[in-house]
């Protein structure tokens, strides 16, 4: 269906898990966007509302489907796909149908999908004249606003965006399986296993070279471990003392045999480490250039004390969907293939009356 720029751009939401229902509530409730159509993958959610999925209280008049011809006859201008898992045929199947996708699926340049992969939905996103582009709060979000403050500067010689969280509260979900939380200290494997749970971060790096105009000629990846120094009693996810209990992962851009930009993440879920180790609770952001810029980035609640620790928790889920939500306008009026921040304006949230 032809867009015209009177009516709403139609879209249709990925699955309905946490991410996918804090996007398909924004999506109902921005005038500017149409839902049309919501695919579920569990057999038991088909035929059921969308506004029942998300969590809404009210019906929104969509019905869910397990069908992607149904999604594809429904002709939307965007999917919204946000599986914890990929399938680059599910990809590569909407794009050469002409479907615009965002996604929070570990996917900003598609160097983590494997090269064949990205070749791919490179393909299938030009044939079917279509963009994919992929954020999330970091990476994704903290990128752009790292390539925003380096605004100021009369040139950049290394940019490092570092996040530094204890996720202790999260450590159960099915998105840390692979980080391998517990595991026993020097367990082999386990840094290759680190890398490859993290390798997003490697699309990082690439994506904010382009952000400040250059390429990288390699990536690299260091990994440290730190250790509880006593039981951990975590939900749903058993730390025993003396096992792996925090993660200090970087990713590294290299040009001209130099670093020059770098992704660092040090998570942990627990203070009781060793070694003892820092923790920001925020985003940090260095650029070193002329001159320096230092920024440090926190994700508040509005009033702490009024929210649930539900509520709390949904945080993040709001913080990883809102970033794909906020580009469709940009990436349904972008280039085909595969774009990342680099290749739209930047982006903001809207404006409403409190």
């Amino acid at each position: 269906m032809e867009r015209t720029p009177d009516r709403p751009i139609r879209v249709v939401q990925w699955t309905t898990g946490n991410v996918a229902r804090q996007s398909l509530a924004a999506v109902a409730e921005r005038p500017g966007l149409e839902l049309v159509g919501v695919y579920a993958h569990s057999p038991e959610k088909a035929g059921k509302d969308a506004g029942e999925l998300a969590g809404l209280g009210r019906p929104l008049g969509v019905a869910a489907t397990g069908d992607i011809d149904a999604v594809i006859a429904l002709a939307p201008d965007c999917v919204l796909y946000m599986p914890l898992h990929p399938d680059v045929e599910h990809l590569t199947r909407l794009l050469r149908a002409g479907i615009n996708v965002l996604t929070t699926a570990s996917f900003l340049t598609g160097r983590a999908y494997g090269r064949a992969a990205r070749d791919a939905l490179e393909e299938a996103a030009r044939a079917g004249n279509a963009s994919l582009f992929g954020s999330g709060v970091n990476p994704g979000y903290a990128d752009q606003l790292a390539a925003v403050a380096a605004g100021v500067c009369r040139e950049v010689d290394y940019v490092k965006v570092y996040e530094s969280f204890d996720i202790g509260l999260w450590a159960g979900d099915a998105n840390q399986d692979e980080l391998g939380w517990g595991r026993p200290a020097g367990d082999p494997g386990h840094a290759d296993d680190v890398v490859k749970a993290t390798a997003p971060f490697g699309d990082a790096v690439e994506a904010l070279a382009e952000l400040l105009g250059t390429a990288v000629d390699d990536v690299r990846c260091e990994v440290g471990f730190a250790h509880a120094t006593k039981d951990l009693d975590l939900p749903g996810r058993p730390v025993r003392k003396g096992t792996v209990a925090g993660l200090d992962v970087r990713w590294f851009g290299v040009r001209g045999g130099e670093d020059a930009v770098e992704a660092h993440i040090r998570w942990t879920v627990t203070a009781e480490l060793d070694p003892a180790w820092d923790v920001a609770m925020a985003y940090l952001i260095e650029i070193r250039g002329h001159p320096q810029v230092n920024m440090r980035v926190e994700v508040l609640p509005q009033d702490m004390a009024a929210m649930s620790l539900e509520e709390m928790l949904a945080i993040g889920s709001v913080i990883t969907a809102m970033p794909v939500v906020n580009a469709i306008p940009a990436v349904v009026a972008a280039r085909p293939g595969i774009v990342t921040y680099a290749d739209l304006p930047t982006q903001s949230s809207r404006h409403v009356l409190a």
